[in-house]
């Protein structure tokens, strides 16, 4: 059977108990077994919905989680992986485990997208994926539209989404892919021209009004979850939603209520609470419930642990401390140093950097006649061809050096921001060379501290095609623990750096580190939480 470790409000003690039945959350923070239920419109669900009884059997679950090796780094602001690798892979390179799908159910304007974000926020780890239904409304016929446009078409039915396509995006990104997701408007009731590109993480909250209307799709769902609210609440924030968000009119709002969404929750979303693990009454405001079900997340997830304590990977290649390179560190790293030396001085570091990355590309004999007719046996790039890759902003810095070295060089660009409003990782830019899958790629970024903006710039790589032992990342300044998260999530791929400095502090700097590079180099003024990874652009 399940279990879940239960937190009773602020008690101290901690309590486990069996779950076979829905959890009620109550308001005082008392986990409650549904016994019983009975809600109308069963019947019409049986073409969509397995039995309780046979179809969904309890998943053996495990609470365990190792106490000698912490899996996160906690501060008082936010929780980030430390170390080890994404969680969709093990220690070979391949992937060990899915993604922990939570899937949240609820009426129209119950508060779903409001608990998503509430527990994406706790979570505060960088691999989480919101994954809205509403972005799946089939695409409208002309005589549907018409219908739409007067408010009696019923977007409140199983017919009106694309369940095939749903179901297919979702184990993609279970499996640790990258997909492609439709945007919805609500306006035209069409979908943009534009996808949205999303990559694979380790949880992905799945929220929708009939996310376990399907038996293919509950069958992904690792933790179900139905938001409970009142119906009159949920009538108030579907007028304001609608009045103000979709240029509905309010009599259009209410006519579509009455006539289809009342009787849609009725038939089809209210009796699939029996099927939900945890029932959470009062949405987004019940932190109780949210506390909890992210503490079983945690547990479930399987999260990666430390790796602090080992040896740097053998991966890993420093340049040699000379006195040259140590010199030009002692300048570098003063804060009294001016910019143009700044620049000056990291310049001539990133040229040794990428003279040094190069001496770990591929080479064959290759014969050649001298002017004195004399052969000479040498070395020559066993490859297709070389291309650069910066991770915006600071990684840009590097591309000089790397033109100067490589002749005909191709580059691209990568530019990765965090989701003020979910907390998502996202792709924000992205230019690569064609056919980046055939090259060896050098991947830039100045300074590296956690290593998660580099993880992500390396998965997408991947999903471009490039193979892992293609990857060289080189870096001005990293943090063992940065070396130790790309090494272990990535262990073919080649790290070269001019230093590595130990620690990482509560605010993701790098000690002794040497500044916002960005911010050095370019001139500007760096936002009080800057961090050594451009975190305020890049997502960590």
């Amino acid at each position: 059977m399940p279990k879940l470790n239960v937190f009773c409000g602020s008690s101290s003690f901690l309590f486990l108990c069996e779950v076979t039945r829905p959890l009620l959350i109550t308001s005082q923070g008392t986990a409650v077994c549904l016994l019983t239920y009975s809600g109308g419109g069963e019947g019409s669900l049986d073409r969509l919905l397995p039995s309780v009884s046979s179809g969904l059997s309890a998943r053996k679950r495990t609470t365990s989680q190792c106490k000698s090796e912490p899996p996160l780094l906690r501060t008082s602001k936010r929780t980030i992986y430390t170390a080890g690798r994404p969680p969709w892979y093990n220690e070979h390179g391949t992937q060990s485990k899915d993604a922990f799908v939570i899937g949240l159910c609820g009426g129209s304007a119950s508060g779903k997208t409001t608990v998503a974000r509430k527990i994406i926020e706790a979570l505060d780890v960088p691999w989480v994926v919101l994954l809205s239904m509403d972005s799946f409304y089939k695409v409208l016929s002309p005589e549907q539209q018409v219908l739409a446009a007067s408010n009696d078409y019923n977007f409140d039915h199983p017919d009106a989404f694309d369940f095939d396509l749903l179901t297919h995006t979702l184990r993609k990104l279970k499996q640790g892919k990258s997909v492609k997701i439709p945007v919805y408007d609500f306006t035209t009731h069409g979908r943009q021209k534009e996808w949205k590109t999303v990559y694979g993480a380790s949880v992905i909250i799945f929220e929708g009004i009939m996310s376990f209307a399907d038996k293919q799709l509950l069958q992904l769902l690792d933790m179900k979850i139905f938001v409970d609210t009142d119906s009159d609440i949920r009538l108030v924030r579907r007028l304001r939603r609608d009045i103000t968000e979709r240029g509905r009119d309010i009599e259009g709002v209410i006519k579509q209520y009455n006539k289809f969404v009342k009787p849609a929750f009725e038939q089809y979303i209210e009796p699939t609470m029996r099927l939900a693990d945890i029932v959470v009454p009062r949405g987004g405001g019940n932190m109780v419930a949210i506390d909890l079900i992210v503490q079983h997340v945690h547990s479930q997830a399987a999260l990666a642990s430390a790796h602090q304590a080992q040896p740097l990977p053998q991966t890993l290649s420093v340049l040699e401390s000379t006195p040259q390179v140590r010199g030009m560190h002692t300048i570098i790293r003063n804060k009294e140093t001016s910019r143009d030396e700044f620049i000056f001085y990291s310049k001539r570091l990133m040229r040794l950097l990428i003279e040094r990355a190069l001496s770990f590309l591929p080479s064959q004999v290759r014969v050649v006649q001298t002017p004195q007719g004399e052969d000479y046996e040498g070395k020559a790039f066993h490859g297709k061809r070389i291309t650069g890759v910066s991770i915006l902003r600071a990684g840009e810095t590097m591309e000089p050096a790397l033109r100067a070295v490589c002749k005909d060089v191709r580059i691209g660009k990568i530019l990765i921001q965090t989701n003020q409003d979910t907390g998502e990782p996202e792709l924000h830019y992205l230019r690569l060379p064609k056919d980046i899958g055939e090259d060896h790629v050098i991947l830039m970024d100045c300074t590296v501290s956690t290593g998660a903006a580099a993880m992500m710039a390396v998965r997408v790589l991947l999903d471009h095609d490039v193979q892992e032992d293609k990857i060289l990342l080189v870096s001005l300044l990293m943090a063992e623990m940065g070396v130790h998260s790309v090494a272990y999530a990535f262990p073919q791929v080649k790290i070269i750096t001019t230093a590595v400095d130990k620690k990482v502090n509560d605010l993701f700097h790098i000690i002794p580190g040497i500044g916002n590079f960005g911010d050095r180099y370019f001139g500007t003024d760096a936002p009080p939480d800057w961090s050594d990874e451009e975190m305020d652009e890049p997502s960590c």
